[in-house]
């Protein structure tokens, strides 16, 4: 089972400090920035340690030197290691990427909360993060260390994205995007090719830094973007932005009557255009006014039969019977039975 940005946030709340903290996922969906923007908000201090990096067990424990007082070997602290009694979570991040010999210098952390004889403050915490999957280069890791953590399959959700995405001011082209194509936030496409670019929540930050100083985009713009997010999603990216007189899905199922006049200029092409958007909106989206989107999906429904629209509502109904949107289907059959009685009446 896998858990969103809320589920994940109960499970910080709830899980006592002494109990490691898995998470597993993808990359580039916001893992530590995520648990970041949690703890600061909480007084805490996270320090993140990239273990993937780290050649040798002494980038982790320290260097050794010798105790005058004692004539034995000690370490010095690493430059995270805290002097005084706060605790820190321990945000240990490509778990699985790190050497096994560092691994080794892990499991007393884990256990023990020790690291070379030096104890962490009480109230410490230690949280991983790891990558899965074919694709990535791994190390496998020992069943005793990962014994030590709670482990969940972490993926915030697109609401969770736009959420944040909005509060950190990304470009609203990019938001708005996202909205109407959910699918190319996360890319499921594996790439042919290791160097071939797919997009990914990182990317797409990428993409609002380098656009928010262009109010047009063009083919100039083209490589750039493909070069951060691939090519399909660019090419479909470039003409979302381009076609401005297109309304978005969300503001036609939530204000029918705002959006009704950029439907009157429409041609045949744009109108299946929105037809694909609505259906895809409907198919994904979580938390909303159900009967809201119900009652101006009709009003959208109405306003192709009043306009006499044949074609474009014929293609509206052919894209309920299709299999790519069965969700859409049950929102209508259960949310809208007048637009449901409707479409029947017109394939009798």
């Amino acid at each position: 089972m896998t858990v969103n940005t809320e589920q994940l946030h109960f499970i910080l709340d709830n899980t006592p400090a002494d109990q490691n903290i898995m998470l597993v996922g993808k990359h580039g969906i916001g893992k530590s920035r995520i648990l970041e923007d949690y703890f600061s908000k909480k007084g805490a201090k996270v320090v993140t340690l990239f273990l993937g990096q780290m050649s040798d067990p002494g980038d982790l424990i320290g260097l050794p030197e010798k105790n005058e007082k004692t004539g034995k070997t000690d370490f010095m602290l690493p430059y995270w290691f805290p002097t005084d009694d706060t605790p820190i979570v321990l945000f240990l991040d490509e778990l699985n990427r790190a050497r096994p010999e560092v691994l080794q210098t892990i499991m007393d952390l884990t256990l023990n909360r020790k690291l070379a004889g030096k104890i962490l403050p009480k109230g410490s915490r230690i949280i991983s993060a790891v990558n899965n999957g074919s694709e990535y280069q791994l190390t496998d890791l020992d069943p005793a260390l990962v014994s030590r953590f709670n482990i969940y399959e972490f993926t915030p959700s697109v609401e969770n994205w736009v959420e944040w995405a909005k509060s950190a001011g990304l470009d609203a082209r990019v938001i708005a995007f996202i909205e109407e194509n959910p699918e190319y936030l996360d890319s499921e496409d594996e790439a042919k090719e290791n160097l071939e670019r797919t997009p990914d929540r990182r990317s797409w930050e990428r993409t609002s830094a380098i656009i928010k100083n262009f109010t047009e985009l063009g083919s100039c713009h083209l490589p750039i973007i493909s070069g951060l997010i691939g090519n399909k999603a660019a090419s479909l990216f470039i003409h979302f932005v381009n076609d401005k007189n297109i309304p978005a899905a969300k503001q036609i199922l939530t204000n029918f009557n705002a959006a009704k006049q950029a439907l009157e200029k429409l041609t045949v092409p744009e109108f299946t255009q929105v037809n694909v958007s609505l259906f895809k909106f409907i198919e994904s989206m979580k938390n909303v006014n159900a009967t809201e989107i119900a009652q101006n999906l009709n009003q959208y429904f109405d306003y192709l039969s009043s306009t006499n629209k044949l074609e474009i509502k014929s293609q509206f109904i052919s894209l309920c019977s299709a299999e790519d949107y069965p969700n859409t289907l049950n929102f209508i059959s259960e949310n809208c039975s007048s637009l449901y009685k409707k479409m029947m009446e017109a394939l009798a």
